[in-house]
């Protein structure tokens, strides 16, 4: 049987709890989820990608062993195809979320027409739906706290 593996692709720029929520919902549905972290060269990060890693590593060491880390650059659905993986996982938070979600997987499908990936939307828990990690780091950055809306691995030293 072919196993069912997904990548979860973002900046996690840095994860946030709407992040933490999407994933731990996902392991019911997939055999593995690889969380794959982008580096979108339209945004300036705020953290490093070693730092966004180690956080995500951090968070999810103690939950599953079904959650794989990588960092990519370029297209997500070419890391998708480099990964031989069959399912595009992504969260929803709002409508201008899944206006965004669905261009992309038309795009996706219009890209890579031999390579078949199948994109599977999990909307946001209505607790989680309002934190973003443009929110996150807006807060950090005026001095807020913040620790409510990440996981207890990201802390700024």
């Amino acid at each position: 049987m072919t196993k069912r593996i997904a990548v979860f692709p973002g900046t996690f720029d840095p994860i946030t709890l709407g992040h933490y929520d999407i994933v731990i919902r996902a392991l019911r549905l997939f055999d593995k989820i690889i969380i794959a972290i982008g580096n979108n060269s339209n945004k300036k990060n705020m953290f490093s990608i070693k730092k966004r890693k180690k956080w995500i590593y951090e968070t999810f060491l103690r939950v599953s062993n079904k959650i794989e880390i990588n960092s990519f650059n370029g297209l997500t659905i070419s890391f998708c195809k480099k990964k031989k993986v069959n399912f595009l996982l992504r969260g929803i938070r709002n409508q201008i979320d899944f206006e965004f979600e669905k261009d992309i997987l038309y795009i996706n499908h219009f890209l890579e027409t031999k390579y078949k990936i199948e994109t599977i939307f999990l909307f946001s828990s209505y607790e989680r739906s309002f934190i973003s990690s443009y929110l996150v780091r807006s807060i950090i950055k005026n001095g807020g706290d913040y620790t409510i809306f990440v996981p207890s691995s990201v802390r700024i030293e």
